[in-house]
């Protein structure tokens, strides 16, 4: 699907199905350099078992135009724009590491519009290293090289794969160097306002973190999650990578949760 978002195309991956906003939807937002790539396994089941999935390429990136974000506060009013350009009400927000920094802002900018939110692989703040980030600002394949060698666990590094003949680490690293890698980075670097939006949070949450994470710890979603007050989901063996290495495990946490989300509010 595509849309204009501020006078800039913006494409949106509806996971196989044309959207139908009478149904509920899913909000998913990709990570630093990513794109709705990140999401392929996910948007694809919602879509078919009941569900309207928005995946988009965030402004510029990938198949999106726009410029970047410079800074994650920018993220929240687009988003709001973007859920009222498609006619959605309200979503289950679920964001990857930056992702969930832009779900946080989200619910800052119009907290009316999450009917749930979901972090993976992330935490409230992402301080980032200043070498990746001066890294990326002169050599965005380099950077990416290195985000790639940091961010997938052992079993991916082995040449592991979910998705027979595809290799997620090469997928990964061809997506980010064509994206504005070294933006988002120093927008996460510089984004200072998560533990408060966490903290005014009144819908329900779920963190689905991975035990193998090295760009944002399992400590920090850890943390996250007990600001949150809830129990997280640990994927154990991977990496900071989990919807692309560990699409299957990643997207049952996320059913059992968002299924609950819905049966709750159904007898409600």
């Amino acid at each position: 699907m595509e849309l204009t978002i501020n006078n800039a195309p913006v494409y949106v991956a509806t996971g196989g199905k044309d959207f139908n906003p009478k149904l509920p939807t899913v909000l998913f937002l990709h990570g630093s350099g990513g794109d709705h790539r990140t999401w392929a396994l996910q948007t694809r089941w919602f879509a078919y078992h009941g569900y309207s999935v928005l995946a988009p390429d965030l402004p510029g990136h990938s198949l999106s135009g726009g410029e970047a974000f410079t800074s994650i506060e920018q993220s929240g009013p687009w988003l709001s724009d973007f859920m009222e350009a498609v006619g959605v009400k309200s979503a289950h927000v679920v964001g990857h590491s930056q992702g969930f920094l832009s779900a946080l802002e989200l619910a800052r900018t119009a907290p009316e519009k999450l009917m749930s939110i979901t972090a993976i692989g992330t935490a409230a703040a992402i301080p980032v290293n200043q070498a990746l980030i001066d890294t990326a600002k002169a050599n965005s394949d380099k950077a990416a090289q290195m985000m790639c060698n940091w961010g997938f666990g052992p079993d991916a590094h082995l040449g592991n794969s979910s998705v027979p003949g595809m290799q997620p680490i090469a997928i990964s690293r061809a997506i980010m160097s064509r994206n504005p890698l070294a933006a988002d980075l120093q927008a996460c670097a510089d984004y200072k306002g998560g533990a408060d939006v966490v903290a005014s949070l009144s819908v329900p949450a779920h963190c689905i973190l991975a035990s193998a994470d090295k760009m944002t710890p399992v400590k920090a979603g850890m943390a996250l999650a007990e600001s949150l007050g809830v129990t997280p989901t640990i994927i154990k063996g991977y990496g900071h990578m989990l919807p692309l290495e560990a699409p299957k495990q990643t997207l049952t946490a996320l059913r059992a949760f968002i299924e609950m989300v819905q049966t709750k509010r159904a007898a409600a």
